[in-house]
């Protein structure tokens, strides 16, 4: 029976009466039902869709696109050791004002743990992970959500602090902060190798990077201007940074150097840390008068930005290796001073000896010294590849840069 044909047996061909009534339910009732059933799907999807955009506004560690790989825990941290000294930092809730992830879609994918180094130490705050956000490989250091009142101030007032240092091409970028809901988590700039100290070491044995990647003398200019042109702008800022050293730079995947380490310096700022001392490991590449328990300054920084060149031409050496730190101030005093490597050139070790000089008077100023590292620069062997073939005794290296060493604040 077609749709268009009248049953004979139920209605007459002229009783259009009877057609409209026995073809009400096919006609308009079903058709009708269709409809409200198909809008009632569509609102529950439009509902769902809009809840869960909303919880991953809210919640950060629950954005699409956060891939963990099985086995990491995210109340596992570690965290960078810092140091840079700034005045009137006040801890804030606010998102950093240089940057926001706002202007990054809050994506992040090929989450891992950042590799253990040297330089990086275990600590129960912070987490550090490597990660990409809008193809840009990133690091998130995030708190852990566990924490207390205290630890969420001090992890805001550092992003503040950091924040409030402004841009500079060599010191790492600050991308942006979430501090809406926990866990509170900063956005930092990727670095592909890490410190210059683990950097160094790689250095030290044929083939262990690219040619391309080779330390020569030109290039340890280079690193050293740009870590200076860093240092220049935090004096200039009235920072100081009190921890320069080759495990508080690090280096991009294109060998720019940009200066870190600005954790204990900013806890220096904070009342509770106003009496705190610099941790033992820190003693031989401090100023003598540091070691002498006076206070830091811009040419302290000068004295340790000599021992980050020592550093860079021996591929990573301790400074004053055969010298306990317990003895060194004594050292020092007695006229001794770094010794020259065997594969620094006499215009480098010049540089080294007037940066590590014991008078702060005498030491050469920021701008000098820039001055004389973009002559040295100009001057420099690009050619003669700095080695080291013996294999690094992590054991002796520990032993001989003084870490576990008492203090002796003795003056003779």
């Amino acid at each position: 029976m077609s749709f268009n044909s009248i049953p004979e047996d139920l209605c007459a061909a002229d009783d259009r009466l009877c057609i409209a009534r026995e073809y009400n339910q096919a006609v308009i009732i079903v058709p009708t039902l269709l409809l409200l059933g198909s809008a009632v799907i569509l609102v529950t999807l439009c509902f769902m869709r809009c809840r869960t955009q909303q919880r991953t506004r809210s919640h950060p560690t629950l954005q699409r696109g956060i891939d963990a790989p099985a086995g990491i825990n995210p109340l596992e941290h570690e965290e960078l050791p810092m140091s840079v000294k700034h005045q009137n930092v006040r801890p804030t809730l606010t998102a950093a004002p240089r940057a926001s992830t706002e202007q990054y879609p809050r994506v992040y994918s090929q989450v891992k743990a950042l590799p253990l180094s040297f330089s990086i130490k275990a600590d129960n705050m912070v987490t550090l992970y490597r990660a990409c956000v809008d193809n840009r490989n990133v690091v998130l250091r995030v708190l852990k959500e566990t924490a207390n009142h205290n630890e969420r101030q001090h992890f805001l007032g550092f992003a503040s602090f950091l924040s409030g240092l402004g841009p500079h091409p060599f010191l790492p970028n600050l991308l942006g902060m979430i501090s809406v809901e926990p866990p509170l988590m900063m956005v930092m700039e990727d670095l592909q190798h890490q410190d210059l100290l683990g950097y160094l070491w790689k250095c030290r044995q044929d083939g262990s990077l690219e040619s391309s990647h080779d330390m020569t003398e030109k290039r340890i200019f280079i690193m050293a201007t740009q870590v200076a042109s860093a240092l220049e702008y935090l004096h200039s800022q009235e920072c100081i940074h009190g921890n320069v050293g080759a495990r508080s730079v690090l280096i991009g995947g294109d060998l720019t150097a940009k200066l870190w380490g600005f954790g204990s310096a900013y806890r220096r700022t904070q009342p509770i840390s106003l009496s705190a001392r610099e941790p033992t490991q820190l003693r031989k590449w401090q100023a003598p008068e540091v070691l002498s328990m006076r206070a830091f300054s811009h040419s302290s920084d000068v004295w340790s930005f000599g021992i980050l060149l020592y550093e860079m031409v021996t591929l990573g050496d301790p400074p004053f290796a055969k010298v306990f730190v317990t003895e060194l101030l004594q050292y020092l005093q007695r006229g001794k001073h770094l010794k020259r490597p065997a594969s620094c050139s006499h215009a480098l070790y010049s540089l080294i000896r007037s940066c590590c000089h014991w008078s702060p008077q005498h030491r050469l100023s920021m701008t000098e010294l820039i001055q004389k590292l973009r002559a040295g620069e100009r001057s420099a062997n690009d050619r003669r590849v700095l080695r080291v073939p013996e294999p690094l005794d992590f054991e002796k290296y520990m032993r001989e840069a003084g870490y576990g060493e008492t203090y002796n604040y003795a003056v003779l």
